[in-house]
């Protein structure tokens, strides 16, 4: 079957239970997204999923397409929720970190490798906060998430990100490895889905 380049999924997660435990981690120091070519302004990341072994910051946030094993770090301890979220996903799970946008920031638009289901993997996009005036374009067109909506996207196609708002844009991004639950989704797509909400 043909996918499309993007796909509201029908789960739906409580925003509220979201923001609390993004406040859990209100200590903890964000990395600055290695490939600075990519972005102006502030682009950071929390691993709270990462290939197994890793211990440095930059290697953490690194979603490395060659590793084949992945482990939670300890900054998903305190998060009950984001563990709650991630297992919703009854697939194999492998990197997963928070990445937030600073206000008047913009990713230029890129391509990432090998992110499409297609391919076998899937970048899927929950946003935790977020505002009207954040500016997310996929092939040219806009995609207008909400806080609590998930959202498949190819992201091997050209994208970028504007945000014009005044708030952080941050979203827990999950890298999955495709299969039947999930592409059932596509092929349920051109009918109605029941929307599972996740307490």
């Amino acid at each position: 079957m043909a996918f499309p380049d993007r796909l509201q999924l029908p789960l739906s997660f409580d925003p509220a239970r979201l923001a609390r435990d993004l406040d859990a981690l209100s200590a903890t120091p964000w990395t600055a997204h290695y490939v600075q070519q990519n972005y102006e302004g502030e682009w950071s990341v929390i691993p709270l999923r990462c290939a197994a072994g890793e211990t440095h910051p930059i290697r953490m946030i690194y979603s490395d397409p060659t590793a084949t094993a992945f482990v939670d770090t300890p900054f998903l301890r305190p998060c009950p929720y984001f563990r709650a979220v991630i297992a919703a996903f009854a697939c194999e799970v492998r990197a997963v970190r928070l990445m937030r946008l600073g206000p008047g920031s913009v990713i230029k638009a890129h391509t990432d490798l090998d992110l499409d289901i297609e391919a076998g993997g899937a970048r899927v996009h929950v946003p935790v906060v977020t505002n009207p005036d954040v500016d997310f374009r996929l092939n040219g067109a806009r995609v207008e998430m909400a806080a609590g909506e998930a959202w498949y996207l190819r992201l091997s196609d050209p994208h970028a990100v504007a945000n014009r708002g005044t708030t952080d844009r941050v979203h827990l991004v999950l890298d999955l490895v495709a299969n039947d639950w999930l592409t059932g989704f596509f092929e349920a797509s051109a009918g109605d889905m029941p929307l599972r909400r996740v307490p």
